[in-house]
């Protein structure tokens, strides 16, 4: 999953960020496909999102990632055709 390499921090933000890529080696290296480690990561993160700011709050943040993965937001390698 590692396409980048952070800087060293530490800023929280970074901090969970590497936690949360190393989780992910762990699981690559036990076989688990990168697909189930999204959902498995999406789920988690959806759901302590609501719990923390409620079902509307994350609504509104889901309604807004369309126009944020169209725009690239969340592109690592971008194939121009």
């Amino acid at each position: 999953m590692r396409a980048y390499e952070l800087p060293n921090s530490e800023d929280p933000s970074f901090r969970a960020l590497s936690l949360i890529l190393a989780a992910w080696d762990e699981g690559e290296e036990s076989g688990i496909p990168n697909e189930h480690m999204a959902y498995a990561a999406l789920f988690t993160a959806l759901t302590d999102l609501v719990t923390h700011f409620g079902e509307d709050a994350v609504i509104t943040l889901a309604r807004s990632l369309e126009d944020r993965i169209n725009l690239g937001e969340f592109t690592l390698h971008r194939t121009r055709q």
